[in-house]
């Protein structure tokens, strides 16, 4: 993992130098404290850095570890039932973890590793498959089915699939691709800044009711 080195420090704003290898929108975790920060300017070996977390304490001469990676979400079975802060850590662990307050640094899974969910699957050996295709469902609560798909960029024929009780994170189908044999999970990363493929957007037809309150803001009654 390159390094680099904290020169400036303006409230959540750190500018570092030794960061020939970052590159635009990568995470990077600042100081030893580790805390999570996104590259958002560029200038030769210099990054300027946007930390989501506070940054009293850190100063110039503390280390800046770059991952390599854009900042992105995991996206699988646990995501509807779970509440997450704005970086998608899951409050619940991060109480576990450390108490009722979020401590800086904190990291923690945003989908469960270890919980099992029972995989239905849809798709078979043989099928031709693209990005988008179903492979399987699970039962997420008693009112939301989560559709396991294909992720963008594979295309190809199942040559396994899985049935019964799996993690996120076990191989739950293989697709043979023209690059080779490519073992899929229920879950997925994706960049943030990235929007997700889609073949068609569906207009809306209902009216969404959410009961939120709109008598004083658009019809002020003092």
């Amino acid at each position: 993992m390159a390094v680099g080195r904290i020169t400036k420090v303006s409230g959540p704003l750190v500018v570092a130098e030794g960061m020939q290898e970052a590159k635009m929108y990568d995470v990077v975790r600042v100081s030893e404290a580790r805390l999570i920060g996104e590259v958002i300017e560029l200038h030769g070996d210099r990054a300027f850095i946007q930390v989501y977390e506070e940054t009293g304490g850190v100063g110039p001469g503390e280390p800046v570890y770059l991952t390599g990676m854009p900042l992105s979400v995991e996206l699988g079975p646990g995501l509807i039932e779970s509440i997450y802060d704005g970086i998608q850590r899951p409050l619940d662990v991060i109480r576990e973890k450390v108490g009722d307050r979020i401590s800086r640094g904190v990291e923690a899974y945003a989908l469960n590793r270890e919980k099992k969910w029972q995989f239905v699957p849809r798709a078979k050996v043989g099928d031709k498959v693209a990005a988008g295709d179903i492979l399987g469902t699970v039962q997420e609560t008693e009112l939301v089915e989560h559709r396991i798909m294909v992720p963008p960029g594979v295309e190809g024929t199942v040559t396994e699939i899985f049935s019964g009780e799996a993690t996120v994170v076990d191989t739950i189908a293989k697709i043979e691709t023209a690059d080779g044999v490519r073992e899929l999970s229920m879950m997925q990363r994706w960049p943030v800044r990235q929007g997700r493929p889609h073949k068609e957007k569906l207009p809306p037809q209902e009216i969404m009711v959410t009961g939120q309150r709109v008598i004083d803001m658009f019809f002020p009654v003092a």
